[in-house]
C-alpha cells in the first residue's frame, strides 16, 4: 500500500499542477510563457509540479485585487439586474404599457356604458313608454 502511494502522490500532484497550469490566463504566468511551464510540469515528474505551484503562478489574496484581463472579459457587464439600465427601462416600458392598458380599458367601459344607454333609450321610444326626445334623429 505504502508503494503504490509513492507513485499515485506524485501523478497526482503532477495532474493538479497540470490542470491548474493550462487553466491559468496567459498572463497570469510568471517567469515563464504558459507553454514552457507545460513542459516543465510533464518533464520533471515531481519538481515540476512543485515549482509551478510555489512559483509559476501569479497568486491573489482571497477577495482581493483587480481580476485579469482575461477575467474581465468573461465577466458580464451587469452583476445585477437593477444594476442595468436597460432593464430599467424595459420596466418603465412595461409600466407604461400596463396604464395604456388601463386607460383603453376605462375608454372603452365608457364606450359601452354610453352604448348600453343609446340602446335603452332606443328601445323606449319603440315603445313609446318614455319620454320623447324633441330633436328628430339626424338624416
Amino acid at each position: 500500500m505504502l508503494r503504490a502511494l509513492i507513485y499515485i502522490l506524485p501523478l497526482a500532484l503532477t495532474i493538479f499542477a497540470f490542470i491548474d497550469c493550462l487553466n491559468t490566463p496567459e498572463d497570469e504566468a510568471k517567469h515563464l510563457p504558459k507553454i514552457a511551464w507545460v513542459f516543465i510540469i510533464l518533464l520533471f515528474w515531481i519538481v515540476g509540479p512543485i515549482v509551478w505551484l510555489a512559483a509559476g503562478k501569479v497568486r491573489h489574496a482571497p477577495g482581493g485585487g483587480a481580476p485579469s484581463e482575461w477575467a474581465r472579459g468573461r465577466r458580464s457587464t451587469w452583476v445585477a439586474p437593477d444594476d442595468n439600465p436597460d432593464f430599467l427601462n424595459s420596466l418603465k416600458d412595461g409600466d407604461k404599457k400596463d396604464a395604456d392598458r388601463a386607460d383603453a380599458e376605462a375608454r372603452l367601459a365608457e364606450r359601452e356604458a354610453d352604448l348600453r344607454r343609446r340602446e335603452e333609450e332606443l328601445k323606449r321610444r319603440e315603445s313609446g313608454s318614455g319620454p320623447e326626445d324633441p330633436t328628430p334623429p339626424a338624416a
